[in-house]
């Protein structure tokens, strides 16, 4: 979503980093060029005033073109500034002391809000809780089926009282059922439109004033552009908003959305949808999130979604077999599906700091995955733990069983080797033999 912000930010702040001095002038044509790349993206008008200001009167308050670094100041001062409009800090969801907590979900059609009930619902059990789902999208046609579908899916029961249904009875209801059923948070999805009229606000408010919820929260559609402040300001001045989900953030929106709407409602962004996979959604940390426009990666959020796919105990076992070099075939299957879990490649690879603007303008073939697995499954378990074995016929084997070609097997093996032959390369210690140690020694 951000690529073109990021590309603009980045190139613009690698040229000051890369000069030796720094004058009130080259400041100021940098600040005009972030100004640019801002308005490019979307961002709201009066956002990117006060964003330019507040760089600006930061840098002639440090000086920074008498600073030894004074590059790297103003990168320091840009991803501040970023980071506050974003909202500053993480901001978790506020659990009621008392439960059911109560979740309303409000939005206009087509913002994906349906999907996100079902994702903050596997978000919250995956957490140890016990939510129920609302199906008070009564008009949009086949909505009640939708989450009775997206809710099976996540392993979440769905509360529904048919197509017919006033959505405030269906919301009154399901508070009941939570209650008496046991669950500690109940996720309403309300009813939506195709725009916002005063039967949506005044359906939200009633809906609002019958089950009272702890949040509120704005499913908003990432690319909205600058129609994204003028519905969330739609919404809040009606149903006062605790705050906003950020959907189809892997998307070709230019990021305006997400940084003028914090600014111009105050309230905080939660979480963030990166995908079509129910697991695809992320608590929002304006930190993370500046970084990775500011091209500097995002290491946190890369070691969270490793740890979500991989236990301790399986990576003790990795450790084990990197040493001894037991590594097979069968073992690099099971890191390729672990990568893959963790989200698309080229996403993945985006946080890694310095890779994402290396990788900008190429196109990662995931396709390439399925290939590998491909020839590995067409392969013997006595093969893919002794590749050395798989003599011309073999090959010729595994290339007609996986769909693909001799070259092809060719190079999957040789590569293996090669990878092979680096791990010996590393003592009981993980110390390089005679070199270096590793960047990262083992626990």
């Amino acid at each position: 979503m951000f690529d073109q912000l990021q590309s603009r930010l980045s190139g613009i702040l690698t040229r000051l980093r890369g000069r030796g001095t720094l004058s009130p002038e080259d400041v100021e044509a940098a600040l005009r060029e972030v100004r640019l790349a801002l308005l490019e993206a979307d961002v709201n008008l009066n956002v990117t005033r006060e964003f330019i200001g507040r760089v600006r009167d930061a840098a002639v308050g440090q000086e920074v073109w008498k600073s030894l670094t004074p590059g790297q100041q103003v990168v320091q001062i840009v991803y501040a500034e970023l980071t506050r409009v974003l909202g500053g800090s993480h901001h978790p969801l506020r659990l009621a002391p008392k439960p059911p907590t109560v979740i309303l979900l409000v939005g206009l059609h087509g913002t994906g809000k349906t999907t996100t009930a079902g994702k903050l619902a596997l978000h919250l059990r995956k957490q140890g809780r016990s939510p129920l789902l609302a199906a008070a999208d009564v008009y949009r046609p086949a909505a009640v089926t939708q989450l009775q579908v997206v809710g099976k899916a996540a392993g979440v029961p769905v509360f529904a009282l048919g197509a017919g249904a006033d959505p405030v009875e269906v919301a009154r209801h399901a508070l009941v059922r939570a209650r008496e059923g046991g669950a500690d948070v109940l996720i309403i999805d309300s009813a939506g439109r195709l725009h916002i009229d005063e039967s949506l606000l005044g359906e939200l408010t009633r809906t609002q004033a019958a089950v009272s919820p702890h949040q509120t929260l704005l499913v908003l559609d990432a690319m909205a552009g600058q129609d994204a402040v003028r519905m969330a300001e739609g919404f809040h001045q009606a149903v006062p908003l605790d705050g906003v989900i950020l959907t189809k953030l892997d998307g070709d929106a230019r990021g305006g959305a997400a940084l003028s709407v914090v600014a111009a409602l105050g309230r905080p962004i939660f979480f963030v949808g990166t995908g079509e996979r129910l697991e695809a959604l992320e608590p929002f940390h304006p930190d993370r999130i500046a970084s990775r426009i500011l091209g500097m990666g995002d290491v946190l959020t890369l070691i969270e979604r490793a740890q979500e796919q991989v236990t301790s105990e399986q990576a003790q076992e990795l450790e084990r077999k990197l040493r001894r070099a037991e590594f097979t075939l069968e073992d690099f299957t099971q890191q390729l599906k672990q990568v893959r879990a963790m989200g698309p490649l080229e996403q993945v690879l985006s946080m890694v700091p310095g890779l994402g603007a290396r990788m900008r303008g190429m196109e990662v073939d995931e396709r390439a995955f399925g290939r590998i697995e491909a020839m590995i499954s067409s392969m013997t378990p006595d093969e893919r733990r002794h590749p050395h074995t798989i003599d011309g016929s073999r090959r010729r084997r595994i290339a007609r069983g996986s769909g693909t070609s001799v070259q092809e097997v060719n190079r999957l093996l040789r590569q293996f080797e090669e990878m092979r032959k680096m791990l010996r390369q590393f003592d009981a210690r993980g110390h390089r033999k005679g070199k270096f140690p590793m960047p990262f020694p083992p626990s």
